[in-house]
């Protein structure tokens, strides 16, 4: 994909190109993060953010997504049966 050139109008709006949009799957009505990166703009969609950090966390040793809500729930059962839930 090559680089595009947009404007912004008069109240301060662009028009991401079809082209981008299609590319991030970002639909009609869909959210855009925006920040800036040592004076660039930079952007991501909500679900790339997700993803982003499902990757950052399933990635640390020692820490199993799985296993912490299944942690989570167990104990909160425990409790609702009115066990003890500390391990």
């Amino acid at each position: 994909m090559g680089v595009s050139s947009v404007k912004v109008d008069s109240s301060g709006r662009v028009v991401i190109p079809k082209e981008i949009r299609d590319a991030l799957g970002l639909a009609k009505g869909g959210e855009l993060r925006l920040w800036i990166v040592d004076g660039a703009l930079r952007g991501m969609t909500r679900v790339a953010a997700l993803r982003q950090l499902q990757a950052k966390y399933a990635a640390r040793p020692g820490i199993a997504a799985d296993s912490a809500v299944d942690d989570l729930l167990d104990w909160r059962r425990a409790e609702a049966r009115g066990d003890d839930p500390t391990p």
